[in-house]
């Protein structure tokens, strides 16, 4: 079974390149390559989707989360509430803007934020006195939502900013509301292997505040005024290409039916592994965008030698948390702090995921498994 991607952008590709061709085209004779009507698009339409009144397109998935961090505020001697088991950037960005981290515990099936170690975060941080609490940044890991119901209503008693980011969860769904409206602010990613992907960077962050908005389109050209060179607070160079937006719109109008392909494919996958590896926990109400198959075994050396020798990729996210990665130790509680995290990167493997992975492929790359801890 060689040449199975991991993820597969080239038959997707295949399936839309004469519209992409034909949006690219009219870029390109549009001449208008940054800001241009292809964003003001893309955003309509992001926003539509998501149920939300205004979608503010970004360069990169991190700038997403960094835009909302400066536009609140937040900076040194504040706290941002983080699950130390997910990709660097939740956490860079905090400490971009010169906010301190203070890292907590996921629940072990579900991988998203433990809510009884985020409210124990909270308070012990109050208590000590050395940092003010001023945001929880939640993350719907591998693309299922976490728990926004509980997160919104602890946000609101403790009075702290509750910002989403999903960069990996985009059509995810939570009790019928859209990734993308379930926190104040929502941030997400379209790195190229997202499930709603670009060709280069972008990003995108979602709000009904229509002031925050404002805020965020001005931050985001260099904190421009009410011309462009009237500089009415510091920003950053963080706007999407038009090409990119334009590639976006072609993608957007199919991603429902891809994310149906890749929660079919979880179904594959669920039943023909449930008995041999722990299989992605289903909540119900909720819908994962699935951007990545994750199990849970204590025989990942072995299945990931099976699966190379079939020719069958894997990958391991996250081999280490954030709290014990060296730029961030100085944040974190150290060895033991954190004992879910610290005991899951361990055992998580991600398999094959994407809309255009054949069924019998799914099922051949769950036989090697099967077979690789029996």
């Amino acid at each position: 079974m060689s040449g199975v991607p991991f993820v597969d952008l080239k038959t997707q590709y295949a399936r839309l390149k004469p519209q992409i061709a034909d949006a690219i085209q009219d870029v390109l004779d549009d001449g208008r390559y940054i800001l241009g009507p292809a964003v003001t698009k893309l955003e309509s339409e992001l926003a539509e989707y998501c149920g939300v009144r205004h979608a503010i397109s970004c360069s990169s998935g991190t700038d997403a989360i960094i835009m909302p961090l400066i536009a609140y505020g937040i900076g040194p001697g504040d706290a941002v509430f983080v699950p130390s088991f997910t990709f660097t950037a939740s956490a860079e960005a905090i400490i971009l803007v010169g906010a301190s981290p203070v890292f907590v515990d996921v629940e072990e099936d579900s991988f998203n934020l433990d809510l009884a170690d985020l409210d124990a975060k909270i308070a012990a941080t109050r208590a000590d006195g050395k940092l003010t609490p001023k945001a929880i940044l939640a993350v719907d890991l591998f693309g299922l939502p976490a728990d926004w119901d509980e997160l919104n209503t602890l946000a609101d008693r403790e009075n702290l900013h509750l910002i989403d980011d999903a960069a990996q969860s985009f059509g995810g769904v939570y009790d019928g509301k859209r990734v993308g409206s379930l926190a104040h602010v929502s941030c997400t990613s379209f790195f190229p292997a997202k499930p709603l992907g670009c060709y280069g960077d972008g990003g995108a962050i979602m709000t009904d505040d229509d002031e925050l908005a404002e805020l965020l389109k001005s931050i985001r050209v260099h904190g421009q005024g009410a011309d462009r060179y009237e500089i009415a607070r510091i920003g950053i160079n963080g706007r999407l290409d038009s090409i990119q937006a334009a590639i976006l719109s072609v993608k957007l109008p199919i991603l429902d039916d891809e994310l149906a392909a890749r929660d079919h494919l979880a179904s594959i996958y669920d039943e023909e592994l449930k008995d041999a590896v722990t299989v992605p926990k289903r909540i119900p109400g909720r819908q994962s965008a699935w951007a990545q198959y994750t199990i849970k075994t204590d025989r990942r050396a072995d299945i990931q030698a099976a699966l190379n020798e079939a020719g069958i990729p894997s990958a391991i996210y996250y081999p280490k948390p954030m709290h014990l990665q060296a730029p961030y130790a100085p944040y974190g509680g150290g060895e033991g702090s954190l004992p879910i995290s610290e005991t899951i990167c361990h055992q998580v493997m991600s398999l094959p995921m994407h809309p255009y992975l054949p069924d019998d492929d799914a099922r051949r790359v769950a036989e090697v498994i099967r077979k690789a801890v029996a």
